[in-house]
């Protein structure tokens, strides 16, 4: 038996990273603690992982690295933790003035072409192409210690939400309404396109049509690793779950920064928290009926084990208190739609790429997943 049959058979854990721009670093500091809690942190623990937009790179790296999960887990760390906003996109003066100009000569109309984007994050993309070798995904496929991995975008002409899918010759593709499987070879183009937040960052063409950011239309996030065959899913999310909405009075009319971080964190938060939801509620079900009657009834239904950790602490006023720390263009942009209040700090958080930032998001994740020790022990099958 091939080393690829062998593990189509086995239990496989999926790992699941959502997007959130800079807030991604949130699933670095979980990570650092699973490394923690593993008996040997050498052995990566989930032979499926699924990323979209900024969870995409996280995920795509520890695809290269999957041979060695310290490693992996190391390299994530050395990167987030000495973030800053110029390694992710132009922030020096030219770049930003090329930038308005383009927008405030399309509002005039003295440009008959629309500017693509407001932010330009080619230093993005050259940092992935640096540091990160994408022919050690299939080697790691090869030698069996990754199964697969998926990176999903948004399809802006067809509205499909696709999952370019790297894994071995088992994996099948899937289609279902707006959301398909696609096996492809994995490169840094998908990696852009999966990161590219709507209006911030271009949209990148792959094949013949432009895909942008991951989580729009991604209306089932946890599905990509049950279709590559996950019985198991950690899904490290980027806010809250358990907030609970307060109506509160106000008299100002919202800030575009307000509407803007609002509009984000639909994307972002909204279809996980149904998702989670519809997987408990199926899981319940399953438990409810005789395994016998879902075998005869040809159901192709399983329960399956789900554990989420999401941050403890609301993100937006985390980085109200480091959006100082962003350079001085950034902020001069943001100022002028309202990100620099308090109340526009949602949409801050989506780009502070800065290291103190970033430090404070890692080390949230790894006080969070430290605090549900036992939990993540038991989801791993490790022993203290």
């Amino acid at each position: 038996m091939s080393t690829t049959a062998g593990a189509a058979s086995k239990s496989k854990a999926g790992l699941i990273l959502t997007g959130g721009g800079a807030r991604a670093a949130y699933q670095v500091g979980v990570l650092k603690a699973v490394r923690e809690l593993l008996p040997e942190p050498d052995q990566n623990p989930f032979k499926i992982v699924c990323g979209t937009s900024a969870g995409a790179i996280n995920a795509a790296a520890l695809a290269v690295y999957a041979d060695n999960f310290d490693q992996a887990v190391g390299h994530l760390l050395d990167v987030w933790e000495n973030f800053h906003v110029h390694h992710v996109y132009r922030s020096d003066f030219p770049g930003i003035a090329k930038s308005g100009a383009h927008w405030l000569g399309a509002l005039t109309l003295l440009y008959r072409n629309n500017p693509i984007s407001l932010l330009d994050n080619a230093p993005l993309g050259e940092m992935i192409r640096r540091t990160l070798d994408f022919s050690r995904i299939q080697e790691n496929i090869d030698a069996g210690s990754l199964y697969a991995v998926s990176i999903t975008c948004s399809g802006y002409t067809s509205g499909q939400s696709v999952s370019f899918y790297q894994g071995g010759p088992d994996v099948v593709a899937w289609e279902r309404n707006q959301r398909i499987g696609c096996a492809t070879t994995l490169r840094a183009e998908y990696l852009m396109a999966s990161s590219a937040l709507p209006f911030m960052f271009p949209a990148v063409k792959i094949n013949r049509e432009y895909f942008g950011d991951g989580s729009m239309r991604q209306i089932a996030p946890i599905s990509p690793a049950l279709h590559l065959g996950a019985d198991r899913v950690l899904v490290i999310g980027t806010g809250r779950q358990d907030v609970q909405a307060v109506r509160q009075r106000s008299n100002a009319y919202p800030s575009l920064a307000q509407i803007a971080g609002h509009a984000l964190n639909s994307i972002f938060l909204d279809s996980l928290n149904v998702d989670i939801e519809r997987l408990q509620r199926i899981n319940k079900t399953i438990s409810l009926v005789p395994p016998d009657k879902l075998a005869n009834g040809g159901l192709p239904l399983r329960p399956v084990k789900v554990l989420v950790v999401a941050p403890s602490r609301q993100i937006s006023r985390i980085a109200a208190s480091h959006v100082n720390e962003l350079p001085w263009t950034i902020r001069f942009l943001l100022r002028t739609i309202g990100a620099m209040k308090p109340n526009g700090s949602n949409l801050a958080s989506y780009l502070l790429f800065e290291k103190t930032f970033c430090r404070a998001l890692i080390n949230l994740g790894y006080e969070d997943t430290m605090a549900r020790r036992d939990e993540m022990l038991d989801f791993l099958g490790g022993t203290a």
